[in-house]
């Protein structure tokens, strides 16, 4: 049976939520979902340069959980970058 997922504190909520390449009509769109979890997470990490157990702290999760949350969304942004997909940012509960 899994955890119910802990509410993480989200400070920063994005206004544009769909970045991608210019594709031809013809070319199939993927679309990589970002949660917002993970886009905190790249904010806290990488834009602010906040230390990773202060970051957790801020979000209210551990750093263990802070870690592998920063991992995945770090992952989806390279594949997004590498592999012409569009990254779109989930405002509420991916499907």
């Amino acid at each position: 049976m899994a955890r119910t997922k802990k509410e993480r504190k989200i400070k920063c909520v994005p206004v544009c939520q769909l970045f991608g390449p210019t594709l031809s009509k013809k070319a199939k769109k993927e679309i990589i979902e970002l949660g917002l979890d993970e886009y905190e997470a790249i904010r806290l990490s990488d834009y602010e340069k906040i230390p990773m157990i202060q970051a957790a702290k801020k979000m209210k999760i551990s750093a263990s959980t802070f870690c592998r949350i920063l991992q995945n969304a770090n992952k989806k942004v390279a594949d997004a970058l590498l592999h012409n997909k569009h990254l779109k940012i989930c405002t509420q509960q991916c499907e």
